[in-house]
């Protein structure tokens, strides 16, 4: 799994592990497509002050490359 500048800064930003990103793209409570992003939300009840995590990433041939990953901070998630 290769993850973006991008991502790593809100990883630092928002306390996020490589683990927590694994398991919202492994385990996913809603998951969609925005042309070859994948779009995964997943709750982990406390954490994140129980907001969603949202992770974008592309599927590259033989990895994960990982665009965004950050709380949904809004009320309006699917």
């Amino acid at each position: 799994m290769e993850i973006s500048r991008h991502a790593k800064n809100n990883m630092r930003l928002y306390n996020i592990s490589e683990g927590d990103i694994m398991d919202a793209i492994e385990f996913p409570d809603v998951s969609g497509t925005e042309g070859e992003k994948v779009v995964v939300i997943k709750n982990f009840g406390d954490k994140f002050s129980s907001f969603p995590l949202k992770v974008v990433y592309e599927k590259m041939e033989d990895e994960l490359f990982v665009i965004t990953a950050y709380p949904i901070k809004k009320k309006m998630w699917r």
